[in-house]
């Protein structure tokens, strides 16, 4: 039996959240193109995974790049999960440039790659996956703008949503919205700035967190339960029992 998505594109492939994607997609059928800066990491996967694995060593931000992979490869999925681990320091020990490193990695490339979905289009049919960030329900004192960045995610989906809708383009876009996790690079450094903060060893930190911590392996399994499945909701937060439909 085919995949329901015969190609799929993951940012962020090289590892963390983005490598156990591709690793699913790639075991239910799927080709995967994956994208990342780090070649090393890429071919690593590459090893891993076979044929079915295309490695892409770029920045996911160039919308150059967006529109070129799009057309070349025709997508049925896109994951949006590339970003940058994010400054941890209370505000007034931030900069600018520390404050807005998210916006200019995660957000920049959820909007580069939802453009390009738009504008080409997309297939009838296809799906879209941002991967947002609890922090953006809950806020992120220690991570400069990292949890107004995730927050503008889950904008720019509602807003893609709407505009596939007018346009009658059958796109489905959702956001994934998971816990902090030291599976992820991104979750393991807040972990660990967290930890620092409340004066205690990263193992009772995340001990201290809601239980099951989520791994990496649920959340890939979360992306193709979403994109699988046409009457899913939009939004989820994603914890280690599974996503829970926000809205």
């Amino acid at each position: 039996m085919s995949p329901h998505f015969p190609t799929a594109v993951v940012t962020g492939a090289g590892r963390g959240f983005g490598r156990a994607i591709a690793a699913a997609l790639v075991a239910e059928g799927t080709g995967v193109v994956g994208i990342a800066r780090t070649e090393r990491e890429l071919r690593a996967v590459r090893d891993e995974l076979g044929e079915r694995f295309t490695p892409v060593a770029a920045d996911a931000t160039d919308e150059a790049l967006a529109q070129d992979v799009i057309r070349r490869h025709r997508p049925s999925l896109l994951v949006l999960n590339a970003g940058a681990p994010p400054h941890m320091a209370p505000v007034h020990e931030q900069t600018w440039e520390t404050f807005s490193r998210n916006w200019n990695a995660d957000t920049r490339h959820v909007f580069a790659w939802t453009r390009a979905a738009l504008r080409e289009p997309l297939a009838p049919g296809s799906v879209v996956v941002s991967m947002s960030s609890g922090a953006a329900l809950a806020g992120s004192p220690l991570s400069g703008g990292y949890a107004s960045a995730k927050a503008a995610v889950r904008y720019l989906r509602g807003y893609a949503a709407d505009e596939a809708q007018r346009a009658g383009l059958a796109i489905r876009f959702h956001a994934l919205l998971p816990n902090m996790t030291p599976a992820g690079g991104v979750g393991s450094v807040a972990v660990d700035g967290y930890a620092a903060r409340q004066g205690v060893d990263r193992e009772a930190f995340v001990a201290g967190r809601e239980q099951p911590v989520l791994t990496a392996d649920q959340v890939a399994k979360a992306v193709l339960e979403v994109a699988q499945d046409p009457g899913s909701d939009a939004e989820y937060r994603l914890a280690g029992t599974g996503p829970h439909p926000i809205g």
